[in-house]
């Protein structure tokens, strides 16, 4: 067994698989591009076990290792000969081709395209996994009219699969985090139409009419965008246009305070123990900003774990109200098996979890955004044409005069 460089700070028993509380199997899965494992520790808490898991990013590896130090890591999708024996493959595959903020440069791009050796491997399999778990952003549904997800549902369709996804937001599972994320799910001899479709609720947004709710905002998002979010803070990324791996900021307008959250709310914020990413900062001298990317780029554990309890659902689906899909951009939710393709119409919460506001849930003294952001974001909002509440922004201002001051007697 491979020597420890960190100890968990919780039991490995709640990153592994549980006894499942019912009569459905354990399943047998494989995690590719797992990433810090945000998949498979949500399919874990379900009840399921990880057989493999494959991750290049070297940091990403040290937390894996740490956190599931009886399960094989490979470390390169490219040169893994073939799948273990499993019931599953999950692979949260490379979004930096086909995000908002990254390249897009489309499902064929250097990074989203290592999403060949999923359908490689499947082909090599036999007889191969039952079920077939994607997750990716949501910009894939409409960039170059959707040519990602056209290709990924032809790909299955040529294989005999039946797939459907969904647009999911993690707010949906008790987190405070707006983060939304198509998950696809599909089969070569279930339906997966019922696990990913048949739960529908309203979304459950904060309501704030005195405005005394914390907001997120992106401080890095160039002159069109604020990223705003009430009582949540905006999707953790692993990066943003401008390259720099950071958490979104938070404006508490009842302090004027603006400050960004601690790396182990992050943590927390996607669903992990706090410390999850600790491994990563043992290793990698680049430190909290490596730790931040490898947080940003996760699948939100609570999401994985609704996955894992719904998969083998003996529900039916009823697809009576379901609609043809018509035009480029893919709806929100759809499903569909050799040419026939039906567009659903449901939201993007499948569940409404309790969810606590978004100071209440952070347990660390926030960080106060420095000075040189603060300048850079106002300087960008007074360039730009963005209709911003003149109460945050001489919050701001505030804030900036105050930081600016300190750093000035810090060098006296």
């Amino acid at each position: 067994m491979r020597e420890r460089l960190f100890d968990p700070p919780i039991p490995l028993v709640d990153c592994v698989a549980m006894t499942r509380s019912d009569n459905r199997t354990s399943l047998r899965t494989v995690g590719l591009f797992a990433g810090i494992g945000g998949i498979e520790v949500g399919l874990g808490r379900s009840g399921h076990s990880t057989e493999l898991l494959c991750e290049i990013d070297p940091g990403a590896v040290e937390v894996l290792h740490a956190h599931f130090p009886d399960t094989e890591i490979h470390t390169d999708v490219s040169t893994l000969p073939a799948l273990p024996e499993c019931d599953l493959v999950a692979a949260g595959f490379p979004c930096q081709d086909l995000s908002q903020a990254g390249r897009t440069a489309g499902i064929g791009g250097t990074q989203s395209g290592l999403v060949e050796h999923v359908f490689r491997l499947l082909d090599m399999a036999s007889p191969g996994p039952t079920w077939l778990l994607l997750e990716n952003v949501p910009f894939m549904l409409s960039l170059d009219r959707g040519e990602a997800m056209r290709s990924l549902v032809d790909r299955l369709e040529e294989r005999g699969w039946t797939w459907a996804y969904r647009v999911v937001d993690s707010m949906a599972f008790g987190l405070p985090q707006r983060r939304r994320r198509v998950i696809l799910l599909a089969s070569r001899s279930e339906d997966p139409r019922p696990a990913l479709l048949n739960q529908n609720h309203e979304p459950s947004l904060p309501e704030d009419p005195d405005g005394i709710h914390a907001c997120g905002f992106y401080w890095t998002e160039g002159l069109r965008g604020l990223g705003w979010a009430v009582d949540a803070i905006p999707t953790l990324k692993g990066g943003s246009t401008i390259g720099i791996p950071s958490p979104p900021a938070i404006w508490d307008p009842n302090t004027g305070d603006l400050s960004t959250p601690d790396l182990i709310d992050a943590e927390r914020l996607q669903g992990f123990p706090a410390g999850w990413t600790v491994p990563a900062g043992i290793t990698d001298a680049r430190g909290p900003g490596r730790r931040w990317k490898l947080i940003g780029n996760a699948v939100s554990v609570p999401v994985a774990e609704w996955v894992g309890e719904r998969i083998q659902t003996e529900e039916a689906y009823s697809s009576e109200a379901d609609r043809e899909i018509a035009g480029g951009r893919w709806p929100h939710a759809a499903w569909g098996f050799a040419g026939n393709r039906r567009k659903v119409e449901v939201t993007m919460w499948p569940v409404v979890r309790p969810r606590p506001h978004l100071l209440d849930f952070l347990n660390q003294e926030p960080k106060a955004l420095s000075a040189r952001a603060t300048a850079g974001f106002l300087d960008r909002t007074e360039r730009g044409n963005l209709r911003i509440s003149e109460d945050f922004l001489l919050d701001a201002r505030r804030h900036l005069a105050i930081m600016s001051d300190e750093a000035q007697m810090a060098l006296a």
